[in-house]
């Protein structure tokens, strides 16, 4: 007689002893994008202003300080919350 080898796929499933984690590498890639895109934002909004209180520095309402700032800063909370929601493949 002749025995079969059958192969199972075996699952594994989180015990009672073991933590799963909530993220995978994946999120915590996606996370640190976010981050990065904030610091950016932030970096690009420092900047503009005068040492002297009397005189004014039109600088600081250029476009780098006005617009390209806060759509890093925005675009960076959308990538963290889309780091939060991403599932990966399973």
């Amino acid at each position: 007689m002749a025995k079969e080898i059958t192969k199972k796929k075996e699952t594994i499933e989180p015990n009672d002893n073991q933590k799963v984690m909530p993220f995978g590498k994946q999120n915590y890639i996606i996370v640190f994008i976010g981050i990065a895109l904030l610091v950016i934002g932030f970096i690009l909004m420092l900047g503009g202003g005068s040492n002297d209180p009397d005189v004014f520095n039109e600088k600081m309402f250029d476009f780098q300080h006005i617009t390209l700032s806060t759509i890093l800063i925005l675009a960076g909370f959308v990538v963290e919350i889309i780091a939060i929601f991403w599932k990966g493949k399973k």
